[in-house]
């Protein structure tokens, strides 16, 4: 039982981490030496990087706050569970836990498909997705399956 709980917990700050990397990281699309994220357009230029806001679209502050709402909700779900170690009786299950876990994975879902959606067409080539995307992709499955197992998982002495 222990080395489930200690996988669970290492599953959780894997998401928590993936989560936080996504969100902050600057290449959710690649353009040759530009990079594009959630936050700011940078581009290459003079051996340095120069960078601009993103602008005002409105399905981009949709990603964003999906995105920083699901690494609340991971956050807050992690504290939760902590919590819940301590004071949980014996037998009980770790409900509230696996439904900030399971709306994280929902929110990271939700806001992945309105950036492949909403993103702008491919000028050429040489666009790609970058790491971050990738990321925010891989953080829904494992936030999605923590929180599956936080619903079957039971506190034992």
């Amino acid at each position: 039982m222990l080395a489930i709980l200690f996988a669970t917990l290492v599953l959780h700050l894997t998401d928590l981490i993936i989560l936080f990397v996504s969100t902050c990281a600057n290449a959710w699309r690649i353009h040759g030496a530009d990079s594009y994220d959630l936050w700011y357009r940078c581009a290459q230029s003079n051996g340095g990087y120069t960078c601009k806001g993103t602008g005002e679209e409105e399905w981009l502050q949709a990603v964003q706050a999906l995105m920083v709402l699901a690494t609340i909700f991971s956050l807050t779900s992690f504290i939760i569970f902590l919590c819940q170690l301590f004071t949980l009786v014996k037998g009980g299950r770790f409900f509230f836990t696996a439904v900030f876990q399971i709306l994280a994975s929902l929110f990271v879902m939700s806001g992945a498909i309105i950036y492949t959606v909403m993103s702008p067409k491919w000028e050429s080539d040489s666009d790609s997705y970058g790491y971050a995307f990738v990321l925010a992709w891989l953080a829904f499955p494992l936030t999605l399956v923590s929180g599956l197992i936080y619903i079957v998982l039971r506190k034992k002495e």
